[in-house]
């Protein structure tokens, strides 16, 4: 079983699935309370534009696709603020045209494209000191704005109006938490890609509903499905030669599957759904 771990890119493979797989934990935890599951996957389907302007004007892919993410999480946050759309139809918009526009460019890009393929579907025995370097920067900064910020965000999620009534800086922080989602989402495709990287946004955080009756439980195992899927998918990857990204989320989905079975909320929620007589 050690084996595995031998080799260099093993190494970093496995530190950036960890590190990544703790940061969608924590950032998961917002996103199923705020319900921005469809965010973080507009987000993550946008990253493809800023891979493309990167490869176009010469610079770093992921630098480009991080500047391009968070100018399209704030277009997002600023359109569904103001009511000029729904948010799942500004989503729906914004992702859509971005795609659009990093597969129009790419098309002028000779020769890119086994590396596209690799952030479509994730690359992490790719991952170079680099990558690791800025995901864990990344990973530092953004865990800590989350949890110095817990309890405002926390109180955003349930009740935005009453937070801004009591003092709370609701705008600034929203745009704070879309920011840090398009972080993770951009971080993140370098080892699941751009069609899977939604999937550990979502997961943790839902496996720990299915177990948990406080926010401090939830958050605890959010953190440990994302670092526990990480490194069980990327060994499981190892062993059965199966493309690293869709095994990592394969992990995460059947140990939510396995939460959901074993919930101790389930029979409460058959009670509560129950058709009366």
């Amino acid at each position: 079983m050690a084996e595995w771990f031998a080799y260099d890119f093993m190494q970093r493979a496995l530190v950036a699935g960890v590190v990544a797989g703790l940061l969608c934990g924590l950032v998961s935890f917002f996103v199923v309370l705020k319900r921005l599951a469809f965010v973080g996957a507009g987000i993550s389907h946008s990253a493809l534009g800023g891979v493309a302007i990167g490869v176009l004007l010469g610079v770093n892919p992921i630098l480009a696709a991080t500047a391009f993410c968070t100018l399209v999480a704030w277009a997002i946050g600023l359109v569904s603020r103001k009511g000029e759309l729904y948010e799942d139809t500004a989503i729906g918009i914004f992702f859509a045209t971005a795609m659009a526009f990093g597969i129009a460019l790419l098309s002028l890009a000779v020769g890119y494209y086994a590396d596209l393929f690799s952030f479509l579907f994730g690359s992490i025995l790719s991952v170079t000191q680099t990558d690791l370097i800025l995901l864990v920067v990344t990973g530092v900064a953004v865990a800590a704005f989350l949890l110095l910020f817990f309890k405002e965000l926390l109180f955003i999620c349930f009740d935005a109006e009453a937070a801004s009534a009591a003092g709370v800086p609701t705008g600034l922080l929203y745009y704070g938490l879309l920011t840090s989602l398009a972080l993770t989402v951009v971080v993140t495709v370098k080892i699941l890609g751009i069609v899977l990287a939604s999937a550990l946004l979502v997961m943790p955080a839902a496996t720990g509903y299915e177990l948990c009756k406080n926010f401090r439980g939830l958050l605890a195992v959010a953190a440990a499905h994302g670092i526990i899927a990480a490194a069980a998918g990327l060994w499981l990857s190892y062993r059965l030669n199966l493309p690293s990204g869709a095994t990592i989320v394969l992990c995460a989905a059947a140990l939510f599957f396995a939460a959901f079975v074993l919930s101790p909320h389930r029979r409460a929620r058959r009670r509560t759904h129950l058709p009366s007589a």
